[in-house]
C-alpha cells in the first residue's frame, strides 16, 4: 500500500511541476505539423520513385514500350492491368503522395507570418513567392502525368475532400491549357536573384533558373502533345516557351540522385537487386534495333549474353539465363532518375521545326543534338558518337521513312530507362511500329490506362460520365491529343 501512494504522489508531484500536460499526448514519430520543406521533398521523392519504379504493381510503362519484358510472370508484359490494380496505384501515388503533399506545403507557406524590418519582410515573402512557383511547376508535370495516363481526370475539385469528396472528371484538354496557363504565371512570379527551397529541393538545389527552364520545357512539351489537335494554339505556346527559354544542355537537366543505402536507393536498385529476383529482360524488340545500328549505348543499357546482345520475346517466359541482362549502370543504388532532359527537349524542337513552328534551327540539327546528348549521357566517346550519327541508317537527312519515324527511332532509343516518356512519345508519333505479344489481352499497344477501380466504386457517377465523354474506359481509346 504504501508503494502503491508513493507512486501516486509522484505522479501527481510531476503535474503540478506544470499546468500544460498536452504533450503528453504528442505523437513524436508522427508529427502533426510538419513544415513546408519537408512536405515539398517527400512530394519530389514519391513522384520520381513512381515514375522510376520498375515494380509492376506501379509501374509497367518500360514492358508497354517493350524495352523490358518479364521472365516468370507475364501478366503485365502482355497488358493485364488489372490483377494487381495498377491502375489504382498509380493514381493513388501522384494524387495522394505528390499533390496532395504539395497542396499542403502550399498552405503551410501561405500561412506563415513573417516579422522584421520592412526590407526583412519583403525578402522572405519574395522566396515564398519563388517556393510556390517551384510547387504549381511540380503540381503541373504531376497532372500532366496523370491526363497522359489516363486522359480526363479529377482536376478542378481534386485535393478538397471536405467541399468535394466525389469530384468531378475535367475535360483533358481544358486541363492541358490550365497547366500551360499556370507553367506560364510561375515563370512571371520568379525572382531569379532570389532562393527558395535549398537544400530541401532534391532536383534543383532550389535553383531558380533551372525551375524557369524546367517550366518552359514542360511547357514546349505540353504544346507539342496539342499540336495535332489545336495547331495555331500550340504554335503560341511553343515559341512563347522557347523564347522565355528552355533546357538548352545536360548541366539543366531535371534529375534526382539516389544515394546508397535503402530507403533512399535507386528503386531499380531495389527491386531488381536488392530483392534478389530475377524478373526482367531487355527485349528483342529494342535490341534488334539497336544491334542493327551498331548503337554504343548498348554496353550501357543492357549486358552480353556470350558475345552478343540478345533480347526476350515480349511477352513470353522468358529464361533470365538466355539473355541479356539490365547494364549494370542502371543497377547502381545511386544511379539517377530523370524527369526532363536535353535530350528530350531537342527532340522536341526537332519536331516543332517539322510542325512548321519556327523555333530556329533545322530538323536535322535538333535531332542531332538529341541523340549526341543522348549518347553523351551514357558516356559514349566522341569519335563514336561521330560514327553513329555518320551512318546513313541514323543520319537524319538520309535515314529511313517519314520525319515521324526519324525522331521516333531514335526518341524510342533514348528514352530507355524512361518508360513512360516513351509511351508518351510512341502514342503521338506511332513510331517505332510495336506489335503486341501473341498472348496479349488487346491487340495493341495500350494507349491509357483504364480508370482506377476504386474510383469506378467510390466515385461511380463521376467516373462513368468520363469514360463517356473519353469514349469508353478501355486501354485502346486514345487520349485527346492522339488523333492519328
Amino acid at each position: 500500500m504504501k508503494k502503491i501512494l508513493l507512486t501516486i504522489s509522484a505522479f501527481f508531484l510531476l503535474l503540478s511541476c506544470t499546468d500544460d500536460i498536452t504533450n503528453l499526448n504528442e505523437d513524436t514519430k508522427n508529427p502533426s505539423n510538419v513544415p513546408a520543406e519537408y512536405l515539398f521533398s517527400n512530394a519530389q521523392k514519391n513522384l520520381v520513385d513512381q515514375m522510376t519504379s520498375t515494380n509492376v504493381n506501379n509501374n509497367v510503362f518500360r514492358l508497354f514500350v517493350q524495352h523490358w519484358t518479364e521472365t516468370t510472370y507475364t501478366d503485365e508484359s502482355n497488358y493485364d492491368i488489372t490483377n494487381r490494380t495498377i491502375p489504382d496505384n498509380h493514381f493513388r501515388v501522384i494524387y495522394r503522395d505528390v499533390l496532395k503533399n504539395l497542396a499542403e506545403s502550399k498552405k503551410i507557406l501561405l500561412s506563415e507570418v513573417y516579422v522584421g524590418t520592412t526590407q526583412e519582410i519583403a525578402d522572405q515573402n519574395t522566396v515564398r513567392n519563388n517556393k510556390i512557383a517551384i510547387i504549381d511547376i511540380y503540381a503541373a508535370y504531376s497532372y500532366s502525368i496523370l491526363v497522359d495516363t489516363f486522359g480526363n481526370i479529377p482536376y478542378s475539385e481534386a485535393l478538397d475532400i471536405e467541399n468535394h469528396p466525389n469530384p468531378k472528371y475535367d475535360d483533358a484538354k481544358t486541363i492541358y491549357k490550365d497547366l500551360i496557363s499556370k507553367l506560364t504565371a510561375s515563370v512571371n512570379s520568379m525572382n531569379l536573384t532570389k532562393d527558395s527551397f535549398g537544400t530541401a529541393d532534391l532536383i534543383y538545389g532550389g535553383n531558380m533558373s533551372k525551375w524557369k527552364k524546367f517550366a518552359n520545357s514542360l511547357r514546349l512539351k505540353l504544346a507539342i502533345n496539342l499540336d495535332d489537335v489545336d495547331h495555331t494554339y500550340a504554335t503560341t505556346q511553343v515559341l512563347a516557351a522557347v523564347t522565355s527559354g528552355v533546357i538548352t544542355n545536360s548541366a539543366d537537366n531535371a534529375k534526382l540522385k539516389y544515394l546508397s543505402v535503402q530507403p533512399n536507393t535507386n528503386p531499380i536498385y531495389v527491386d531488381v537487386v536488392a530483392s534478389g529476383r530475377d524478373d526482367f529482360v531487355p527485349t528483342s524488340t529494342i535490341i534488334n534495333k539497336m544491334n542493327a545500328l551498331s548503337d554504343p549505348r548498348r554496353s550501357s543499357y543492357f549486358t552480353l549474353i556470350g558475345s552478343i546482345y540478345e533480347g526476350g520475346i515480349p511477352g513470353d517466359g522468358n529464361a533470365f539465363d538466355n539473355f541479356s541482362h539490365i547494364g549494370t549502370q542502371l543497377l547502381d543504388p545511386t544511379f539517377e532518375s530523370l524527369l526532363l532532359d536535353y535530350s528530350e527537349v531537342e527532340f522536341l524542337l526537332a519536331e516543332a521545326v517539322e510542325r512548321g513552328i519556327a523555333v530556329g534551327g533545322t530538323a536535322d540539327t535538333h535531332y542531332t543534338n538529341a541523340v549526341t546528348a543522348s549518347l553523351n549521357y551514357w558516356n559514349v566517346s566522341s569519335t563514336n558518337i561521330a560514327a553513329y550519327l555518320a551512318q546513313p541508317s541514323v543520319a537524319y537527312a538520309t535515314a529511313t521513312g517519314t520525319w515521324k519515324q526519324k525522331i521516333g527511332e531514335q526518341a524510342y532509343l533514348g528514352l530507355y530507362n524512361r518508360g513512360f516518356e516513351a509511351w508518351t512519345s510512341f502514342r503521338r508519333l506511332d513510331f517505332p511500329v510495336l506489335t503486341a505479344p501473341a498472348d496479349a489481352v488487346i491487340s495493341v499497344v495500350p494507349r491509357r490506362y483504364t480508370y482506377p477501380a476504386a474510383e469506378q466504386t467510390l466515385n461511380s457517377t463521376n467516373n462513368a460520365a468520363a469514360a463517356t465523354a473519353i469514349g469508353g474506359d478501355l486501354m485502346t481509346t486514345k487520349l485527346f491529343w492522339d488523333i492519328y
